[in-house]
């Protein structure tokens, strides 16, 4: 049983995390590892919960939204609420992410304008003085 348990160090060089995340994520109740003192030792358990957070993380999706579809999985039903909870907020993240990619495009394009209308004052500017010289 020893082998399936990793000590914080082994869990931050795995997971490229610090110990003040793993804290945190012990602290908001999303991970749980057996307590030998000041010691913490983490379960196979506890790993896949990191993995499906850190993913989740990636995604957008708040601690909040990640601790209640890592419960879910306790339901008893094979996981259908927790699979169907997870489509949910993923194609609301989705939408989300897209719009923002959009209104990027159109910020990007906008600059770009800008920035023409800039180096072609500065080519007036440079063309206007090396006239007056």
């Amino acid at each position: 049983m020893t082998e399936d348990l990793m000590t914080i160090r082994e869990m931050c060089d795995a997971y490229e995390v610090t110990p003040r995340t793993l804290r945190f994520y012990e602290q908001k109740e999303l991970l749980f590892p057996i307590r030998e003192g000041q010691k913490r030792l983490f379960t196979r358990r506890d790993r896949a919960r990191l993995k499906l957070i850190l993913r989740g993380k990636r995604f957008g999706f708040s601690l909040e939204e990640i601790r209640q579809l890592l419960d879910l999985y306790y339901v008893g039903d094979q996981q259908a609420t927790q699979l169907s909870r997870t489509l949910a907020i993923a194609g609301d993240r989705l939408a989300d992410m897209e719009r923002q990619r959009a209104e990027l495009d159109v910020a990007i394009s906008d600059l770009r304008a800008q920035m023409g209308l800039v180096e072609e004052m500065l080519a007036t500017v440079g063309t206007a003085r090396d006239a007056a010289e």
